[in-house]
This record gives structure tokens, sequence and C-alpha cells, in this order.
């Protein structure tokens, strides 16, 4: 099967949809399969040489004025390869498959991530939806998009190539007791939230030490990630005065040292369709908290792999992170459930389901094309070729 992927970069910045379409490309390849990635490139392009898959530089930008250039060069794109399968990513690869080769012979699968989710009408484009998760195909069906063109395939990253080929990273000695938590400086990953638990959680174990006459170590949090609000997010340390307990590292392409040195990893977005860094913690066998939004319910096993805590509840989520900071029995159940189940979040079974999806809607596609009585034998013409 030839099987072109459309992203618009393939950059190590942390991008959960382009690390999971770098992954589903190795695996694919590793398959047998014949893989092409277009996007404007990145530091993942040694990785996908590496599996033998062909790198086309592909500019795709939502500036409407670059359109033309776009579909010119997906044209030539699929002159050259002639794949079975288009699978676009994000919203502008749905663009440009859906009005480029007009005449196509390609299916196209579209995967809802973030960008695609917003543009309902875009993600019609394809033959076949993917949502990252039941709670995307949920949002999906409420906005008139039905399920006969609809599948599920729950992210994983257990196993992930752009993490197992990697050098092994150095060990990070890390500050016990301590919550770790990897994810983008943005609002809805709940960093703020996570600050004002850890606030309470700190408040609560100085109680604690007071009335104990107890000197244990203090709690720390680190935070793995950069992004828009970092800035803000500092501030808020600041001011809740835990700034000299909470550790800014930046963007870190191999977070598995902190997961490896973790007590305790949370995760408290508003919204996360379906994020990866959960598989990563639970492959490491982290203790975990994180809310119950989007796929994380589903990635956590419905609470069984993990704690599960409302959504812009600091109290309650300070309440879980200090039961398992401090109760190292239970740390260790929830750090031992975490490895149960994992086949479930491997990148094989990711990419087994794809590959699934795209041979039944190439078999759809074909069916099609048989039903259809070619428009020729459907008119009656006169001896002079007129109709």
């Amino acid at each position: 099967m030839r099987i072109v992927h459309l992203a618009n970069h393939a950059q190590t910045i942390g991008n959960g949809t382009v690390n999971m379409m770098v992954d589903l490309a190795c695996v694919q390849a590793r398959m047998g399969q014949e893989v092409v990635v277009a996007s404007s490139g990145g530091g993942f392009e040694p990785l996908l040489r590496r599996h033998g898959i062909t790198h086309i530089p592909l500019q795709q930008s939502r500036q409407p004025w670059r359109v033309p250039s776009m579909i010119a060069g997906f044209n030539r794109l699929i002159d050259r390869f002639d794949p079975d399968i288009v699978h676009a990513h994000m919203m502008t690869g749905a663009l440009i498959s859906r009005f480029g080769s007009m005449r196509r012979r390609f299916a196209l699968v579209t995967t809802v991530h973030h960008e695609l989710q917003k543009s309902a009408s875009l993600v019609r484009a394809g033959d076949r939806m993917v949502a990252v998760s039941r709670a995307v195909a949920d949002d999906l069906a409420a906005r008139g998009i039905g399920p006969e063109r609809m599948s599920i395939v729950l992210n994983g990253a257990v196993g992930a190539p752009r993490l197992v080929l990697r050098p092994a990273a150095r060990p990070v000695r890390l500050k016990h007791p301590n919550i770790v938590c990897v994810a983008g400086m943005y609002r809805r990953k709940g960093i703020a939230d996570l600050l004002h638990a850890f606030a309470l959680v700190r408040e609560q174990a100085a109680h604690e030490r007071v009335s104990q006459a107890e000197v244990p170590s203090e709690p720390q949090l680190y935070l793995i990630g950069d992004g828009p609000d970092r800035g803000l997010m500092e501030a808020l340390a600041a001011d809740l005065g835990i700034a000299e307990a909470v550790h800014f590292t930046g963007f870190v392409a191999d977070a598995r040292p902190y997961f490896a040195g973790a007590d305790v990893f949370a995760l408290l977005s508003h919204q996360d369709p379906s994020p990866l860094v959960i598989a990563e913690a639970r492959e490491a066998g982290c203790a975990i908290v994180a809310t119950r939004v989007g796929g994380i319910p589903e990635m956590l096993d419905e609470g069984a792999a993990g704690v599960l805590v409302p959504a812009g509840d600091a109290a309650q989520a300070a309440a879980k992170l200090r039961w398992l900071l401090f109760d190292s029995d239970a740390r260790g159940q929830y750090a031992a459930r975490a490895r149960e189940n994992l086949p479930k979040l491997s990148v094989e079974r990711v990419s087994s389901e794809y590959l699934a999806i795209y041979q039944h809607t190439l078999a759809e596609r074909a069916s099609l094309r048989q039903r259809t009585v070619p428009l020729d034998a459907r008119r009656t013409r006169a001896p002079d070729g007129a109709v």
C-alpha cells in the first residue's frame, strides 16, 4: 500500500499531532508499507529516512493566497507517487487534498486532532474521518457527522519510534517528593490549576510538619514544557509564594528521565482530545492524577490506571496529589496499575487499526466505482455523434 501523510511540519517541538503522525508513519514503513510524508520539514526528517520514508517538501499554510501553489505542489506529489491513501492530519492538508486532484484515485482519510475538530466542514472532505477518542467522536456527531463515515482510533505512544530510537537521554536528579507535569504552557493544559493545587499541597504539608514536629523534604513541582503562557505561569508561581519549589525546565525533546524520576505525574487539562503524554507516563510506570476531560479517561481505563479529578477543581486535585505523594502504598498501587493493559496504548495497535481503516475505505471506494454507471453508457448518441 502506498500511503502519503500530510502535516504542516515535521518539527521536534512537542506537537502531539506531528508526534503521532511520525510514529504512525514509521511503524507503517516497518510493516512493509510504502510511506511518504509531505510537510515543510523539520527535525524528524532523519528519523523518517532511517525508516525508509520519503520526505517531500510541501509548504502548507492557512494563508488563502498560498492555496493555488499548495494545490499545485500537492498535485505534483500525487502524480509522482500515485498513492492508495492520502492521510491528512491537519486542516490545511484536508483542504488541499479535497480541492487538489479532483479526479483522484486515492482514498482520503482525515484524522481529527485539534485544527480539524474546529472545522467540521473540512473533515467532511475525507472518505473516512478518524477521531482520536470517543470524546472527539461524540463532538463530531453533535456537529452532524454520521457514524457511517467515522472511525475511532485512540492515540497511543507505547514503543514510539521517535523515542525508542533516540540516543539515551541523560538522567536527571529530581528533588523528592515531587510532582511532574509534561505539557505545553497553554491555558487549556490547566497549568494554573496545577500551580494552585500545588500551593495547597505545600501549605498542608507545612502545617503537618509543625504539628508533628517533623521536617520531611518539601514537595517540588517540575513543569516540563514551553509555550506562550509560560511568563504568566511563572508570575503566578511567584504570587502564590511557591516559586522556589516550582521548576520550569522549558521544552525537553525526550522527557523520559523526568517520567522515571517522578513520584506523581499530573495533567490537569481543561480539554485534551487524546494526549500522548498519558501513554508515555503509563509506560514509565507513573502514579497519575489527571482531569476527567476529553480522551483522558479512556486513556486511563476510566480511572483504573490513574486518579481522575474534575477539571478546574484545584482543591480536589490537591487532595489527590497529596494522597499519592505521601501514601507510598497507594502510590505504588497506582504505579503498578499504570503499567497494566499497555498494549491498548501501543503504536503497533494504532498502526494496525489505521491499516484496517485504509483497507476498508479503499474497498468502499472500489465498490462505489463499480456501482456507478459511466455517463457515456447512459447516453444515446446519433450516428453523427450528437447526444
